[in-house]
């Protein structure tokens, strides 16, 4: 048992300029990094009810931050990605924060909150509780600011991609069947949006045999449009989990690969499918090249009562590409009609976000807001 203690963090902004000048600060203190030609800057931080508490030879840092910003650019920001960090190198010492699906002018602020947990030695002395770092800001040119240590371009811009998907299919459906058209297209991604999921515990790290697992054969589903096919797959199953999944994959593109994720059906012992979970690999694949993608970890499925889920059959595709140009492919709206898909994937962020304008705006703010992003 421990006590929980409220943080008292002194807040301040250190750019890349004044750094090395900048005398350590104590331990009560949480800095924020921005360069000197940051598009963004910090107007205030709340820090709210961060807490810290020791627990063995760490101090529990509970973040609960909200960050107000402002868009000191010339250009729409569509994305920001922070680093949140109090040790480097401690497991569970850093994190990341991002913020999709914007739409902020030049001049115009934001909010970003920080709700994460961190570890930090207690061994450690001077310098920082918590520093937080620009990763990267995502424009609507799809153009990209920051160091990108976190991988945030190909993450910002896969989101991004993914909502011009959405608003062009929800403003298509406006313009071809009319405002109820709209309207029972809404309601039928808010009745998936209900639609009961699988939690899903991942355990990275070689698993053992399981008594009485079965290999089981991947079965695809392929996008005609897909720069990467798969080609053959398997994982170990046994009652209600599944380890060990490998993936040979072949790249029928001209171009490169360098980033690729594959996503996987699960279908239980009623007949039930569910989205299951994603391998991501960073090998580079060249064109007409064969890979096999191999996670060395098992998964666990339950229902939302805690009830394991026996895996019957697993389903393969292809959900992500990035090429080594840093073009990004993601499948589009017409791949993601398969009946299958409709049942199992969950709505994107963006498709519940304009749903969301629906439900407590109402038909024509829905429809005044697809107006207003795709005349941009």
């Amino acid at each position: 048992m421990f006590m929980w203690n409220r943080i008292g963090f002194g807040v301040f902004v250190a750019t890349a300029a004044l750094a090395q000048a900048q005398s350590p600060e104590s331990q009560s203190s949480i800095k924020v990094n921005l360069p000197p030609d940051a598009p963004v800057s910090l107007l205030s931080a709340d820090m709210g009810e961060s807490r810290a508490a020791e627990r063995g030879g760490a101090l529990v840092l509970h973040l609960n931050t909200a960050l107000v910003l402002r868009n000191s650019g010339s250009r729409r920001i569509r994305g920001i990605t922070w680093m949140v960090q109090s040790q480097e190198v401690t497991p569970g010492g850093r994190a990341s924060v991002t913020k999709a699906s914007l739409d902020v002018a030049p001049g115009e602020t934001f909010p970003v909150r920080v709700d994460l947990r961190l570890l930090r030695p207690l061994t450690r002395a001077g310098g920082s509780m918590v520093e937080m770092s620009l990763d990267g800001v995502l424009f609507d040119d799809l153009t990209f600011y920051g160091p990108n240590r976190l991988d945030s371009r190909r993450v910002m811009l896969a989101f991004e991609m993914e909502a011009q998907r959405e608003r062009r299919h929800f403003f298509h459906v406006y313009q071809s069947q009319g405002a109820e058209g709209l309207r029972r297209e809404v309601i039928a991604s808010i009745d998936r949006q209900g639609a009961p999921r699988l939690d899903v515990q991942l355990a990275r790290g070689r698993a053992t045999a399981a008594s009485g697992e079965r290999e089981v054969q991947f079965a695809f589903l392929r996008f005609p449009e897909a720069p990467v096919e798969p080609v053959s797959g398997m994982a170990f199953v046994s009652g209600a989990e599944a380890r060990a999944p490998r993936v040979e994959v072949s790249n029928r593109s001209s171009r490169p690969v360098r980033y690729l994720e594959l996503s996987w059906l699960v279908k239980d012992g009623r007949g039930h499918e569910f989205l299951a979970g994603t391998v991501p690999s960073k090998a580079i694949l060249a064109p007409g090249q064969k890979l096999e993608v191999l996670e060395q970890s098992s998964l666990r499925f339950q229902d939302s009562k805690g009830a394991p889920v026996p895996v019957e059959s697993m389903t393969g595709f292809v959900s992500q590409v990035e090429f080594s140009d840093g073009a990004v492919w993601i499948p589009n709206r017409g791949s993601l009609t398969d009946a299958r898909l409709q049942r199992a994937l969950a709505p994107s962020a963006e498709e519940q976000r304009l749903t969301s304008v629906y439900r407590k705006k109402g038909l024509n703010a829905l429809v005044d807001e697809l107006k207003r992003l795709s005349a941009r």
